[in-house]
């Protein structure tokens, strides 16, 4: 891409030299380029974008100001109001990160809900939420601050108006890849993974634990597994945890513990994960319109191509885990004491396997579930009968009430 970016700046200043109308009409480009790009305040590059700055805080603030009217009205705590302990906790965070950011010079306002979900989100403009139960949860300041920091992130890299921008172009164009919604997702899976990436340089330049995005996801598979669905707007916990602590591992070298790295500056414009693309040098007029278009082109084209090539991932994925479940079954299921049931399975699939793990459901009436993961060591190979002990304290609490085991299958490889 550099390359052809080299070539056309040549052939640009050839043609724009000296022709009053070409010199026009590289303006009108240019000008066409400006209404619907921004430059990625992340990586330098030209991304699709309808809205402005301006008006995305317009618009965004707009979303978010709804959100609190709305919470209030159905009573819901909010704030200082709700938690002033936590969220002068949440504000603390925030300051620290806020300054080694790319939006430093925005003033944001962060938000805390009353909220049984786990779950933190930005709607685009200068405001993030956070819900208490997700606060209540991380109690360490470094993983609360992941969170924060990858809904800056996701503000940062306009996630929110440039996937709008997308579909809305593509639609236009006629593309049937945006029509679709495991292409919608995938591009979204996309966009996510890199707001992670964005969110553990933001952690290591603010002195907070790089490494603590890979221990949440780590915690979050040990817990529930992957969910593993068709369709997947979110990375799987068990790669985001990899993924996580590869970055981690990238930054550390950024990292003074507690301490906001007095480089940060520097290391945003050019650092180990994001390196900032410098913008064509030729003026408007002169060429500028040209390579403007050009870079936009080719960025979008990149996008289009990424999320496509993970759409191909997960449908391949889905469709060997269902084959892999379609011909396994359990042979027989019972406690063989108070605190530990086993599972007989009989796995009929035409692949070896490894990294596989199963979840038992307990359920009694009037309680909630008890969900308990177990990953199966070794490899698994056809026609293979094999036994999985779930073992946990809490089932001696739920008797002999009925049983369900999940094939989550969620990290398996076939060998």
């Amino acid at each position: 891409m550099y390359a052809m970016k080299q070539s056309c700046l040549y052939v640009a200043a050839l043609l724009f030299s000296g022709c009053a109308t070409m010199q026009a009409i590289d303006r009108g480009m240019y000008s066409a380029a400006e209404a619907v790009t921004e430059r990625d305040q992340v990586t330098g590059r030209r991304t699709l974008s309808l809205e402005d700055r301006a008006s995305q805080i317009q618009k965004g603030n707009h979303l978010a100001e709804q959100f609190v009217s709305e919470a209030k009205a159905s009573g819901k705590g909010l704030n200082a109001e709700y938690d002033p302990v936590a969220y002068e906790r949440i504000r603390k965070i925030f300051m620290r990160l806020h300054q080694v950011s790319h939006v430093r010079d925005e003033q944001w306002t962060p938000i805390l809900v009353e909220e049984t979900a786990w779950n933190a989100f930005t709607t685009g403009g200068t405001y993030f939420v956070i819900n208490s139960s997700l606060e209540k949860d991380l109690k360490d300041d470094s993983e609360l601050a992941n969170v924060i920091a990858h809904e800056m992130a996701h503000t940062v890299a306009n996630h929110v108006f440039e996937s709008q921008s997308y579909m809305q172009l593509n639609a236009l164009a006629g593309s049937h890849s945006a029509r679709r919604d495991t292409f919608q997702s995938a591009f979204t899976h996309e966009d996510e993974a890199e707001a992670d990436r964005i969110a553990i340089l933001y952690c290591a330049l603010a002195g907070f634990d790089p490494y603590a995005g890979a221990r949440i996801w780590q915690r979050m598979y040990q817990q529930t597994g992957n969910d593993a669905h068709f369709v997947q707007d979110h990375p799987m916990n068990s790669e985001r945890a990899a993924q996580a602590q590869q970055v981690a591992t990238t930054v550390a070298r950024y990292y003074n513990p507690g301490q906001m790295n007095p480089d940060y500056f520097s290391i945003l414009q050019s650092n180990a994960v994001f390196a900032q693309e410098a913008g064509t040098t030729i003026e408007s007029g002169k060429g500028g319109g040209v390579l403007s278009v050009l870079e936009a082109t080719l960025n979008t084209m990149g996008q289009r191509q990424q999320a496509k090539l993970e759409e191909q991932r997960q449908q391949y994925r889905m469709q060997f885990m269902q084959s892999v479940h379609q011909v396994s079954s359990v042979v027989s299921s019972g406690p063989v004491s108070p605190t530990r049931w086993r599972v007989a399975v009989r796995y009929g699939g035409d692949h070896a396997l490894t990294d596989l793990s199963f979840k038992l459901i307990v359920n009694r009436f009037g309680a909630e579930p008890l969900e308990i993961t177990q990953q199966l060591s070794g490899v698994l190979y056809p026609n293979d009968r094999f036994y999985v002990d779930f073992e946990s304290p809490e089932l001696n609490a739920y008797g002999t009430s009925a049983q369900n085991v999940v094939f989550l299958y969620d990290n398996a490889r076939s060998l």
